[in-house]
């Protein structure tokens, strides 16, 4: 997808870049796979700020994403690409022989008149088309690939994610994450084959802090530029440098220092990402 650029009438616009919208085929969406989400800002129950640096942002309305791909051995056709403002691949608009309509993350190079299918295995690898792990070719590419059985798509989901299938151990097979990191992945869960589109996506210049706070993210202040009460790296006159390890707001190491717990799914983790 071709990144577009802008003339530099104003000081943002110089080095701000944008996606093409030339793939995008819909003029509107489809109203019933449209829902209003409730805005948090960051904000808890009590109304309380848990999570910094985040606001309402332009107001948008999710489109409910068909992740668990479990209408089996009903051949539907692509008949839209849709932007989406809640993810940053595009949706494709999957219309089925039995007239139920469902948006899916569109794979790299599927298109409007092609067609998919999801079933337990059995089938072609066509891109688009989804099955379990344990029925998929070893070496396959593939995403929106399931953790446990029924529960949808959690990994690979993201504009030019995938992972690709290792091998097999008894009900387990091994997959190669986006992140390097070899895991076993239980063969009844489901998988998409391909890869996700807009790779393009990490290319984007974001060009001004505006189209931050379009986005819901508030700035964020440099500890160094506050007071020794508000930040551990505050205060001193002019310019200081932190005095040991830079840290969080409360103390805890900002560098390199492991706070992942001890859980359950470790042991399916086969190896790290690589550093």
């Amino acid at each position: 997808m071709a990144i577009k650029t802008y003339k530099p009438y104003t000081p943002s616009r110089r080095f701000m870049s944008n996606l093409s919208s030339e793939n995008i085929t819909a003029k509107a969406s489809v109203r019933k796979l449209l829902v209003k989400l409730p805005v948090h800002a960051g904000r808890n129950n009590n109304g309380r700020i848990t999570s910094r640096h985040k606001e309402g942002g332009a107001k948008k309305l999710y489109r409910i994403i068909d992740f668990k791909r479990n209408k089996f051995n009903v051949e539907g056709k692509v008949s839209a690409i849709e932007y989406d403002p809640y993810r940053n691949c595009r949706i494709a608009l999957v219309s089925y022989i039995d007239g139920e309509k469902r948006y899916i993350i569109q794979p790299s190079g599927l298109s409007v008149g092609d067609t998919i299918i999801s079933a337990e295995g059995g089938l072609d690898i066509r891109l688009g088309y989804a099955m379990k792990i344990k029925n998929i070719p070893i070496g396959t590419v593939v995403h929106n690939i399931e953790m446990y059985p029924g529960r949808g798509g959690q990994l690979a989901r993201s504009a030019g994610a995938s992972a690709q299938l290792m091998g097999r151990e008894g009900k387990y097979s091994i997959l190669r994450m986006p992140s390097g990191e070899m895991r076993y992945i239980l063969g009844e869960c489901m998988a998409t084959i391909g890869t996700v589109g807009n790779e393009d996506f990490a290319n984007i210049s974001i060009g001004k802090a505006g189209r931050n706070r379009y986005l819901g993210v508030r700035p964020q202040t440099r500890g160094a530029a506050m007071n020794p009460v508000d930040h551990p790296h505050g205060g001193g006159e002019g310019k200081t440098g932190s005095s040991g390890h830079p840290v969080s707001p409360w103390g805890m190491p900002a560098k390199g220092y492991k706070t992942r717990r001890k859980k359950a799914s470790d042991k399916l983790i086969i190896s790290r990402r690589k550093k």
